[in-house]
């Protein structure tokens, strides 16, 4: 199926408001040769797709559902997609007034607080890495150098499972991982 065909509807108005695909209930119709890679490349077909217009349009049309599949959604069809580890990457983050936001690597920002918390996740590798909550069910991993950063500016909090690194936001804390304890 071209990919073109998924995003008719969105081309008329590509700044407006997302799509309704969290209450759009189309019929199942198959997989789609489309990967979204660890590194946030998206891969259709065995090749990467370099138009990044294009890659924003469909990631409008993307949910994550309860069976943890990816789906493609119109109102119309349901395609199952592959995602090696998370849909999205946070490529930059940025504090004012004691709020941090993120920001994906294809545009989506939002803002850490009581609502929308870090959790700490293994990645394919078995590393943990942060990962926050972005829309339908989708999250992104934090990209190393945004975790670094913020790792740079971490407090340590004791617990049961050793120290804990993480940070403030709208005054929630934020967990980015855990150092062992150290054993005598």
């Amino acid at each position: 199926m071209p990919l073109e065909s998924l995003t008719t509807h969105l081309d008329a108005s590509p700044t407006a408001s997302l799509p309704p695909v969290d209450t759009w209930d189309p019929p199942f119709c198959g997989d789609m040769a489309l990967t979204i890679a660890a590194d946030g490349r998206w891969w259709h077909e065995g090749t990467p797709i370099g138009r990044a217009r294009l890659v924003r349009l469909l990631s409008r049309l993307l949910r994550r559902e309860s069976d943890g599949e990816h789906y493609l959604v119109t109102p119309v069809e349901k395609l199952r997609i592959q995602v090696e580890d998370r849909a999205f990457l946070i490529a930059d983050a940025e504090c004012r007034d004691g709020v941090w936001t993120l920001t994906t690597h294809l545009g989506d920002s939002v803002a850490l607080g009581a609502q929308r918390r870090l959790v700490v996740s293994a990645m394919p590798s078995g590393a943990p890495v942060p990962e926050v909550a972005i829309r339908f069910g989708l999250s992104a991993r934090l990209n190393r150098n945004v975790y670094y950063r913020l790792i740079d500016i971490a407090e340590m909090h004791a617990t049961s499972q050793g120290s804990e690194l993480g940070m403030y936001s709208d005054g929630v804390w934020q967990p980015l991982g855990w150092l062992p304890e150290e054993t005598p």
